[in-house]
């Protein structure tokens, strides 16, 4: 799995999303910015990446997640 093909992954749930992606062997961490996330929980955004990642996950392509999900509004609040 290379960082491209991942970033086509969750922009294929995640529209108009800010991504940005490291990668370590089968370790990822992510970080999100998105309007998508406007009144959800961190459990329920963090569900929402998962749903998209699900696939991967199990196949053994990805074996950890570190994520942070926030709106375009948190993100500029910093």
């Amino acid at each position: 799995m290379d960082i491209e093909a991942l970033r086509t992954v969750l922009l294929s749930g995640l529209s108009d999303c800010e991504i940005d992606i490291q990668m370590e062997g089968n370790k990822i961490s992510l970080n999100l910015v998105s309007e998508v996330f406007a009144g959800l929980s961190r459990v329920k955004r963090q569900q929402l990446v998962y749903s998209l990642l699900n696939e991967l996950i199990a196949s053994g392509e990805i074996h950890a997640v570190t994520m942070r999900t926030v709106t375009p509004e948190e993100h500029s609040n910093g």
